[in-house]
C-alpha cells in the first residue's frame, strides 16, 4: 500500500477523515454504483470558519461517464460546492464545539435525478501538547492495491483512493522546494522503486515547478505559484522498479492554487460619460461604470464593490448621484438638476475588492463625467416692454424694428430657437416677423404698402414662444408679449391719372384746334401742397396737344380712322403728369380715342387686275369693291360703266350679283387678244354715298375648251408690266455681253502666255523706275523735244554691253520676225512722224505682235535705263512664270495688277 507524506498541516485532519471514510468495506469488492461512495464525509477543522475558506471534496461516482451532475447545499447562505465537488464557505463563522451538519444534493441535469450525501464539520480539541510542535509530520500517498490471485480465487482490493487536492497558496515565500507531500508504495519493502510525476508544471510546460524525490517520493514545488496565471495543476503519479516496469497503476493528484488578494481592481474606462435630463426626478438612471479584479471571483479577493468618492461641482446637494455597490449603476438621488446652474458633474469612482473592506480590499478609481441636458424650461422674453421703428410709406420688404429676447436654454436647439407673432394691431396683414437664426432676434418687416394718407402709425402686439414646448411642471408662462410702435414716414408719391385710361368717343375728319376733353391727375400727397403740370409723352399721328397747366387736350391735325396709328378704330395716346416735390414724382395715363366712321372714302375696284378669254363664253370676270370705310359707309356697293367712252359699253358688260360682287363679261363675240383697261363707276351706301371710277386692268387672251390662257404673253397678264418685260430682257443681253467678253479676255491670255516668257532683271524691277518728271512741258509751243528717248538700244549700247540672257520679261520672243525701223543717231523733229508710220507697218505686219489694242514693244531700252520699260501692262500671259505676289504689299492701288498677273491659269 501506498501512502502520501508531506501534506499541510492544517489538511491533516480533512485528508484523515477521508481516508477514513474510503476504507469501509474494505474487503468486499469494488462495484460501480452510481452516486455518493460514502454515506457521510467528515472533516476535522483546527480554526473557525473563514470566507471562501476549501473545506473537503465530496466524491460523486458517475459510472457511464454520460452524466451531468450539479451540486447544490442544503445551506447555500453557509456552504458552497463547486463542479469538482470542492466545499468552500461562503461566509466566516465561529465553529462551536457541536459538530456542524449539512447535506450536499447532486442532481443530474438532463434526467433530473437527485443524490445525497451528509458532511459533517467538527472542530479539533486543542490539547496541551500541542503548544509544542515538533516538526510537522509529512503525509503519505499509498497507490491502492491492485487485484491479485490466491489458491484460484479473487482477493477484494481496497476501493480506489478518493485523493482530495492539494491547496497551495500562491505567492508562498518558501523557501524553495517545499515539499508537499510523499508518494509511496507498499512494494518498496520487497523492490526497489522509483517514482516520478509528469504534467504541466512537472515535465510539460511550465516545467520544473513541481519535483519528486526518485528514491523517497517527495513531491516538491520548486518556486512561487501565481493563481492568476494557472489556478489548477493536474499530475499524475508513477511506481516503477529498477527495469522501469511499472508496479502501480498511476495516480491522479490534483494541486490547487489557492488565491491571495494580490490584483487591484481595474475599470474598464478611465473615463466614464453619461448625461441625465435637468430636472430628472431622484431614481433616473444616469450610467453604468465597471471594473474588473483578476483575482478569483469566487472568493473575496474578487468580489468588488464601488462607492462615489466625490461629487464636483457639489451644487446645489453635494450628494446628487449614488451607485449601486454590486452592479456600478449610478442614479440619481436628489432634485434639482438644472442645465442653467450647473452644465456637468464629475465623480470620483472607487472600486474595492474583499466585498469594499477597506482595511484589507485592494481598490482603485476612475472618473465619472456626467453631463447635464437641456430641456425647455426657459421661455424666451423680451428684452423691453415697447419697440420702437418707422417705415416710409408704400415700401416693402423693409425692416422696420429688431424685437431682441432672452433663453437660458442651449442655444441653437428647439428649446432656446424663438418663433414670433403678431397677436394684434395688424388687421390688414400688412407686417411679419421673421427670426434671425443666428440671434435669436425677430426682425419686424413690411410685406404690404402702406399708405401715410390713410394710417399715420400702427401700435402691434407681438409674442415670442419657442419651437418646441415648455417641459411638464414648469411654472412658468409658456410666451412672452410686446409691443411695437411703427410711425410711417410720408414721402412724395406719383400722380396718377383717374380713370386710366379715359375712354372718349369722336368722330373721324375732326378739324385741328377743336377741344376734345380734359384729361387731369389726381396728387395723392393730401398733406404736401404740390402743383402738376402735364406734357405729351406718346401722340403717334401728332394729332394732339396738352394744356400744361389745366390738362385740355386739343387737335392739332384731322383725325383719320383709317390712319395706320389707329388699331381696332382706337387712338392711344400717352400724356405725363409731374409735381414739383422733392424729389419730382410723375405719373403717366392713357387716353384713347374711340374713332367713329363717316364716309370719306371711296370704293376701289378689287382685284385691279384680270383675265378673260377673246369670247365671252367660257368665263368671265367676277369683282368686288374696296372700301376702308365701315358699315354702313362701306357697302352694298352699285356697280357701273361709263358712257365714255363708247367702246366700253359697246364690249363690255357689268352685272350686279349681290351688295358686294359684280361680274364683268365681254358684250361681243369676238375681241382681239391684248390688254385693255376697263373703267368701272363704284358707288357705296353712305350718307351721302361716295363714288369713284376705277380702271380694271383686263387681259384678253386666248383660251383652251377649259377656259385657260395658252398665250406666251399670259406672263404680261399675270401682272408684269411692260418696263418689267424691258427690264428683264435688258438684263439677259448684258449678262450675255460678259460672258462673251470674258471668254474673248481668256483666249487673248492664253495667245499672249504662249508668245512671251516674261524674266525681270532686277535693275528693271518696276517698282524702282517710277519717274517724276515734276512737269510735262509748254503744249504744242514747247518744240524743245528730247528725241534721244526714242532711240533704238542698238545706237546706244551695243549688244556686247547688254548682259547674256538678260531680258524684259514683257518682251516678244526672239525668232524671225520684219525689222521695224532704225533711227538715226541724230535725227530731225520732221523725221518722228514717218519713224512712227514705218513702225506702225512694221507691227501691222508683225504675225506675233499682241492682238486688239495692245502697247507694243518697239525695242529693249537697256539696262538701268531711268525711262523704265514700255512693254504692255495689259498682258497677263507674258509672265506666266513669275511671282508677282508683291504687288499685294504695294495698296490697294495695285491689287487690280495683283490679280491680273498674281491670278495664275485662272
Amino acid at each position: 500500500m501506498c501512502r502520501i507524506v508531506g501534506a499541510p498541516r492544517t489538511l491533516l485532519p480533512l485528508l484523515a477523515a477521508l481516508l477514513q471514510a474510503s476504507v469501509k468495506a474494505s474487503g468486499e469488492i469494488a462495484l460501480c454504483k452510481t452516486g455518493f461512495p460514502e454515506d457521510v464525509y467528515s472533516a476535522v477543522l483546527s480554526q473557525d470558519v473563514h470566507e471562501g475558506q476549501p473545506l473537503l471534496n465530496v466524491k460523486f461516482s458517475n459510472c457511464n461517464g454520460k452524466r451531468k451532475v450539479q451540486y447544490e447545499s442544503s445551506e447555500p447562505a453557509d456552504f458552497k460546492v463547486d463542479e469538482d465537488g470542492m466545499v468552500y464557505a461562503v461566509r466566516s463563522f465561529p465553529l462551536s464545539s457541536e459538530q456542524a451538519k449539512f447535506l450536499i444534493y447532486a442532481q443530474d441535469k438532463e434526467t433530473q435525478e437527485k443524490w445525497q450525501v451528509a458532511v459533517k464539520l467538527s472542530l479539533k480539541p486543542t490539547l496541551p501538547e500541542d503548544t509544542v510542535k515538533e516538526s510537522p509530520e509529512i503525509e503519505e500517498i499509498v497507490f491502492p492495491r491492485q487485484l491479485s490471485k490466491h489458491s484460484g480465487h479473487l482477493q477484494r482490493q481496497k476501493r480506489d483512493w478518493v485523493i482530495p487536492p492539494i491547496n497551495l497558496p500562491e505567492n508562498s515565500r518558501g523557501p524553495f522546494p517545499q515539499e508537499l507531500v510523499r508518494i509511496r508504495s507498499d512494494r518498496d519493502k520487497n523492490l526497489s522503486l522509483r517514482y516520478s510525476v509528469t504534467g504541466p508544471g512537472a515535465d510539460q510546460p511550465p516545467t520544473g515547478i513541481f519535483i519528486i524525490n526518485p528514491i523517497s517520493g517527495q513531491l516538491s514545488v520548486t518556486k512561487p505559484l501565481d493563481r492568476e496565471l494557472i489556478a489548477r495543476f493536474h499530475l499524475r503519479a508513477h511506481a516503477v522498479d529498477i527495469n522501469g516496469n511499472q508496479v502501480e497503476n498511476p495516480i491522479d493528484i490534483v494541486i490547487n492554487v489557492i488565491d491571495m488578494n494580490d490584483n487591484r481592481p481595474e475599470f474598464l474606462h478611465q473615463v466614464w460619460n453619461g448625461t441625465v435630463p435637468e430636472g430628472s426626478k431622484p431614481g433616473t438612471y444616469v450610467m453604468t461604470v465597471t471594473a474588473i479584479d483578476a483575482d478569483d471571483p469566487n472568493t473575496l479577493n474578487g468580489m468588488l464593490r464601488y462607492r462615489i468618492l466625490s461629487q464636483a461641482p457639489s451644487t446645489p446637494s453635494p450628494n446628487m448621484f449614488t451607485i449601486n455597490n454590486e452592479t456600478g449603476d449610478i442614479i440619481t438621488v436628489a432634485a434639482g438638476l438644472d442645465r442653467e446652474k450647473v452644465q456637468q458633474y464629475t465623480l470620483i469612482i472607487q472600486a474595492t475588492d474583499t466585498e469594499g473592506n477597506p482595511t484589507y480590499g485592494l481598490s482603485n478609481t476612475a472618473t465619472a463625467v456626467i453631463t447635464v441636458t437641456d430641456v425647455n424650461d426657459n421661455p424666451p422674453e423680451f428684452t423691453a416692454m415697447t419697440f420702437y421703428g418707422e417705415v416710409p410709406e408704400n415700401r416693402v420688404d423693409v425692416i422696420v424694428a429688431n424685437l431682441t429676447v432672452t433663453d437660458k436654454d442651449q442655444p441653437h436647439t428647439p428649446a432656446w430657437n424663438a418663433v414670433y407673432r403678431i397677436s394684434g394691431g395688424d388687421p390688414t396683414g400688412r407686417f411679419a416677423i421673421q427670426t434671425d437664426p443666428n440671434s435669436n432676434d425677430g426682425l419686424v418687416t413690411v410685406v404690404k404698402p402702406i399708405d401715410f394718407e390713410t394710417n399715420r402709425m400702427f401700435v402691434l402686439t407681438v409674442a415670442a414662444e419657442n419651437q418646441v414646448p415648455l417641459a411638464k411642471g414648469i411654472q412658468h408662462p409658456p410666451q412672452s408679449t410686446a409691443t411695437v410702435s411703427v410711425t410711417v414716414i410720408d414721402v412724395n408719391e406719383n400722380p396718377y391719372f383717374a380713370p386710366n385710361p379715359k375712354i372718349i368717343r369722336q368722330e373721324e375728319g375732326l378739324h385741328a384746334g377743336t377741344m376734345l376733353t380734359t384729361f387731369t391727375a389726381q396728387d395723392p400727397d393730401r398733406y404736401m401742397q404740390q402743383n402738376i403740370r402735364y406734357t405729351k409723352l406718346s401722340d403717334p399721328a401728332n394729332w394732339l396737344k396738352i394744356d400744361p397747366v389745366n390738362g385740355q387736350i386739343t387737335t392739332i391735325a384731322l383725325l383719320d380712322r383709317e390712319s395706320p396709328n389707329v388699331k381696332n378704330n382706337i387712338y392711344n395716346a400717352t400724356f405725363l403728369a409731374s409735381d414739383n416735390g422733392i424729389p419730382p414724382m410723375s405719373g403717366t395715363g392713357t387716353l384713347q380715342i374711340y374713332l367713329l366712321d363717316i364716309n370719306d372714302n371711296a370704293p376701289q375696284v378689287l382685284p385691279q387686275e384680270a383675265e378673260t378669254c377673246e369670247t365671252p363664253d367660257p368665263n368671265s370676270i367676277n369683282i368686288t369693291a374696296l372700301d376702308y370705310d365701315i358699315d354702313p359707309n362701306a357697302g352694298p356697293f352699285a356697280f357701273d360703266l361709263p358712257l365714255s367712252p363708247v367702246t366700253i359699253k359697246r364690249n363690255w358688260t357689268i352685272t350686279r350679283l349681290n351688295g358686294d360682287f359684280a361680274q364683268l363679261n365681254l358684250k361681243i363675240k369676238f375681241l382681239e387678244a391684248g390688254i385693255y383697261e376697263v373703267p368701272i363707276i363704284i358707288t357705296d351706301s353712305g350718307n351721302p354715298p361716295k363714288s369713284n371710277i376705277s380702271i380694271l386692268r383686263v387681259k384678253v387672251c386666248q383660251c383652251d375648251s377649259n377656259g385657260d390662257c395658252t398665250d406666251v404673253d399670259r406672263i404680261v397678264g399675270a401682272g408684269l408690266g411692260t418696263g418689267a418685260i424691258i427690264a428683264i430682257l435688258l438684263c439677259i443681253i448684258i449678262l450675255l455681253i460678259l460672258v462673251l467678253m470674258f471668254v474673248v479676255w481668256m483666249k487673248r491670255r492664253d495667245k499672249e502666255r504662249q508668245a512671251k516668257q516674261l524674266l525681270i532683271d532686277p535693275e528693271d524691277d518696276v517698282r524702282d523706275n517710277i519717274l517724276k518728271y515734276d512737269e510735262e512741258g509748254g503744249g504744242e509751243e514747247d518744240q524743245d523735244y528730247d528725241l534721244s528717248q526714242l532711240q533704238q538700244p542698238d545706237t546706244v549700247e551695243p549688244d556686247a554691253i547688254k548682259p547674256v540672257g538678260i531680258r524684259r520679261l514683257d518682251e516678244r520672243p526672239i525668232h524671225a520676225e520684219p525689222q521695224y525701223p532704225v533711227r538715226s543717231a541724230a535725227p530731225h523733229p520732221g523725221d518722228i512722224g514717218d519713224f512712227i508710220n514705218e513702225g506702225l507697218k512694221a507691227a501691222d505686219n508683225d504675225p506675233t505682235a499682241p492682238p486688239y489694242d495692245s502697247l507694243l514693244v518697239f525695242d529693249y531700252e537697256g539696262s538701268g535705263s531711268t525711262a523704265g520699260s514700255l512693254s504692255s501692262l495689259n498682258s497677263s500671259s507674258s509672265g506666266g512664270e513669275q511671282d508677282y505676289d508683291y504687288l499685294n504689299d504695294w495698296g490697294p492701288r495695285f491689287k487690280k495688277l495683283a490679280d491680273m498677273y498674281g491670278g495664275g491659269d485662272d
